[in-house]
């Protein structure tokens, strides 16, 4: 398949971003942000040959983070689920990448450690 990544390629891990979100099922959950904890792995569309330890041929993590923690900040979602599919969605048209892996964390129940959804979504053919 032409957008799975090159098993050779690298990885870029952003590992627990904190993030604050209005998120929930029942709309009074949703009404107030809260504390969400968001890993994203991504593989670059170039190659690290192509990188040449230059930060301009490569995608800058920081700026990954600060694009998911801004583009969070405008959105209201009910489930996970549906939040993570939103990032991963917004960074595969935000940045030159060819595959991400998005886990967003939630800590609603105080007998659990937290509560994860994760997805993997592949940039389409263009």
């Amino acid at each position: 398949m032409p957008n799975e990544p090159n098993p050779f390629s690298d990885q870029i891990h952003i590992e627990q971003l904190e993030i604050s979100a209005h998120i929930g099922v029942p709309e009074e959950e949703r009404a107030a942000p809260q504390r969400l904890a968001v890993s994203i792995s991504f593989w670059l569309s170039r190659g690290p040959r192509d990188v040449a330890d230059k930060i301009e041929n490569t995608v800058n993590y920081s700026a990954v983070a600060e694009e998911t923690k801004n583009f969070v900040r405008g959105q209201s979602a009910s489930l996970i689920e549906t939040l993570a599919h939103r990032i991963a969605e917004h960074l595969l048209k935000t940045f030159p990448i060819q595959k991400v892996i998005v886990e967003a964390r939630k800590f609603p129940l105080s007998d659990a450690k937290y509560v994860s959804a994760t997805v993997t979504r592949n940039a389409s053919v263009g």
